[in-house]
């Protein structure tokens, strides 16, 4: 009489299902011990070295070799057990898929190491805002490669035929074109960012009614913080349609003031406000440029205007500058006793013949 583990369930013995559960458990116990040991062990271990290389190599390792280590580990569990030819054949092309992934992702997380110790460094210590413009972009590009690249291995071992597949890619390209026009759009506009460059990395500009810093410029889209705070993701191919204006490129901020004192004010007191303006531009010729213009300028309804603009230097803080500057003036045209105007209406009743 047949024991419970010698009876028969699916073509296997509940001996042949329970070995093969175990080995199957063993292996998800051996990834998550080589997990704590690279992570409690192995990484005390890096950690005392001088360079940073081991630390990212084994930060790309960690995750990849844990996978593997339960995928292996499921495959010899099934290896074990009594399948179909058409079955054994498809769980072996699934392994191997699944192990080109694996390896296609250690493999990106590689080259992104890769970059960030050797080529980053080089991009910090350069003066030029270009190389901070390609370097996400060459991380993303190699990353999309190697991605590319491991999916068309992982379907090959998957069994199919990647030659016909990119063939019948070459059939469909005419709709593919169609669907991607936008994203085709955004990459030329992308392009045409980096060889223009009307603008950079870090650099504040305006475009479409939004102001902000731009944090990252891609392939397909720029991202800018705006003032608000607010991180703005652009298509690029807006930058090739729309009118940018790149703020931190202006040599100087240009402040205009249309300053209005009281009609009682007398030609001479009116001379001291001009004076007494020039004054105030002289006195802060470290934040200033040269350039200035004082008016007296209009006869207004309720007040005599005086015109005055000045430019505020590119390496000053805008804001900063012109709240001092407004200080400045409301300070020194109280000490002269210069009165501001404010609107006013003067009304005349017309008495009653009666």
């Amino acid at each position: 009489m047949d024991t419970f583990w010698e009876r028969t369930f699916y073509s296997n013995t509940f001996s042949e299902w329970a070995i093969a559960l175990g080995i199957a458990v063993g292996a998800i116990l051996a990834a998550k011990t080589l997990y704590w040991v690279i992570g409690k062990v192995l990484r005390k271990i890096v950690a005392r070295t001088s360079t940073r290389l081991d630390d990212l190599l084994l930060d790309a390792l960690e995750g990849p070799v844990v996978a593997l280590v339960g995928i292996w580990g499921f495959r010899y569990a099934l290896q074990g057990l009594h399948m179909s030819v058409g079955l054994s054949n498809w769980t072996t092309e699934v392994f191997r898929a699944a192990t080109a992934l694996v390896l296609t992702w250690f493999a990106a997380r590689i080259s992104v190491a890769l970059i960030d110790h050797y080529l980053r460094p080089i991009v910090e210590r350069s003066k030029s805002d270009l190389d901070d413009q390609l370097l996400p972009v060459i991380r993303k590009g190699s990353r999309s490669i190697i991605w590319v690249l491991g999916i068309l291995v992982a379907l090959n071992n998957a069994g199919y035929n990647v030659g016909a597949l990119l063939a019948g890619l070459g059939l469909g390209g005419l709709a593919l074109a169609m669907a991607a026009k936008d994203t085709v759009s955004n990459i030329f506009g992308g392009i045409s960012v980096f060889v223009d460059k009307p603008f950079m990395v870090n650099d504040r500009i305006k475009i479409e009614g939004f102001d902000g810093i731009v944090t990252e410029v891609g392939i397909r889209s720029t991202r800018i913080r705006t003032l608000e705070g607010r991180l703005l993701t652009i298509p690029n191919h807006k930058f090739t349609d729309s009118v940018v204006e790149n703020v931190t490129a202006e040599p100087s901020r240009k402040v205009v003031h249309q300053l209005g004192l009281t009609y009682d004010t007398s030609a001479e007191r009116m001379e001291l406000a001009l004076q007494v303006l020039e004054g105030v531009i002289g006195a802060n010729q470290d934040k200033l440029e040269p350039d200035h213009l004082i008016s007296f300028n209009t006869f207004g309804d309720f007040s005599l205007g005086i015109l005055f603009i000045y430019y505020i230097r590119k390496d000053q803080d805008i804001f900063l500058t012109q709240s001092f500057m407004s200080l400045e003036i409301l300070k020194a045209f109280n000490a002269n006793g210069l009165a501001f105007a404010f609107p006013t209406q003067t009304v005349h009743l017309e008495k009653d013949p009666a």
